[in-house]
């Protein structure tokens, strides 16, 4: 009897520890994941991110919820993934941080299916233009790319290359920085005397600077101009055949236009701005010939006393220097002195900026029922310019000039 008793005390015992065992919380073996305030609040960010690639969402999501004590199996299962998979991104991030968990380690791989050495064929190719290759295009295209890879690669003996789709050759490019179906324009310094030049003209700007900080404090007597000159030609005078249409209250917000006009030609500015007090002088003329720019010079002769010495900063346009100018500027001896800007140097012409601004902000939208209508709305903005003048200052490398 006393036998009995123990028996059943001892499957008493035993059975209240499994059900113990079984009714208890689990305890993981691996430590808890502790995270700040900031890198949870980045694991939210990636957990609901639409942009982030799928994987490192996942791993995001992983990541909060083991920090949240949640099970391996209940993770897996919420996520979608193995236990496996579970488990190597928690171990990943306990050792090394959740941003070495989030992103996958660099492999070493296999040996690449594609050399070296065809990798540089393909380059250099697309370092050459199509036409060299017997094509009618000016540049190559990717897909215009590859197919001509694939179709001389085995006789240039990279038959590695010969299913080489697309998404190959852009990746082969895009490595080594290439984009053969892109133009970047450069300007080529064609004048041997080119900094020479521009130093010359940084000087004059320069001297004005000065000369106009003592006209300011009254310790000169003004008895010179200086005027930064060129053309701005092809302005066109275009009509509209329809009526613009104004803005309406909560309807639309902007001008309405008609897509149609007409056009009746284009006129020539031939201006000048004054550096000392910003007024601009100018003509508007059909053309821009010497004989237009002798009338410029004529016009400017007149706007000051005829003792003052007139500096004017221009380009080498042939109407400039022709046999016409030099002989007609022979009727005003010491009046005049050119500054010439270095070929393809027309920037550093200060009136550039006069006439970028006159683009944008009045002939951009500027609509005429003929030349003569343009030629008198122009020069009604010079004289609208004139009444609140603004002068114009030079700054790129300006304190590098020494007086």
């Amino acid at each position: 009897m006393f036998l009995f008793a123990v028996i059943v005390s001892n499957i008493y015992i035993m059975v209240s520890y499994i059900i113990g065992e079984l009714i208890m919380p689990f305890k993981r073996q691996r430590p808890d994941l502790v995270l700040s305030e900031a890198d949870t609040t980045k694991l939210q960010t990636i957990s609901k991110s639409r942009k982030e690639p799928y994987a490192k969402v996942r791993r995001a999501r992983i990541l909060l919820s083991y920090s949240r004590n949640e099970s391996i199996n209940s993770i897996a299962k919420k996520v979608g993934v193995s236990r496996p998979t579970v488990e190597k991104c928690i171990d990943k991030a306990l050792r090394g941080g959740i941003e070495t968990a989030l992103v996958d380690l660099k492999r070493s791989g296999g040996p690449p299916s594609i050399s070296t050495d065809a990798k540089i064929w393909v380059i250099n190719l697309a370092c050459t233009k199509p036409k060299d290759h017997g094509y009618a295009s000016e540049l190559w295209t990717i897909s215009r790319l590859a197919k001509h890879v694939r179709k001389n690669c085995e006789a240039a003996g990279h038959t590695c290359l010969s299913n080489a789709g697309k998404s190959t050759i852009h990746r082969i490019l895009n490595k080594a920085s290439i984009k053969p179906h892109k133009i970047q324009y450069y300007l080529e310094k064609r004048d041997s005397e080119f900094e020479e030049k521009m130093a010359q003209v940084l000087y004059v700007y320069k001297d004005v600077e000065i000369l106009n900080e003592k006209l300011e404090n009254d310790e000169i007597e003004q008895n010179f101009a200086t005027l930064s000159y060129d053309e701005k030609p092809g302005i066109q005078a275009i009509e509209n055949i329809a009526a613009d249409l104004s803005p309406v209250v909560g309807e639309k917000s902007t001008w309405s236009r008609d897509y149609e006009y007409r056009r009746h030609g284009t006129l020539s500015l031939l201006a000048g701005i004054d550096l000392h007090d910003g007024r601009v002088i100018g003509i508007v003329r059909d053309r821009h010939r010497s004989r237009e720019f002798i009338e410029f010079l004529e016009k400017v002769d007149s706007e000051y006393p005829k003792e003052w010495k007139l500096r004017i900063i221009l380009d080498n346009h042939s109407a400039h220097i022709s046999k016409e100018t030099m002989s007609a500027l022979s009727k005003y001896p010491n009046r005049f002195e050119f500054i010439f800007t270095p070929k393809h140097g027309s920037w550093l012409n200060l009136i550039e900026m006069f006439f970028s601004k006159m683009s944008r902000s009045f002939l951009r939208a500027i609509r005429v029922k003929s030349k003569d209508e343009l030629r008198d709305r122009i020069m009604k903005y010079l004289d609208e310019i004139n009444i609140e003048p603004v002068v114009f200052r030079w700054k790129y490398k300006l304190d590098e000039i020494l007086v």
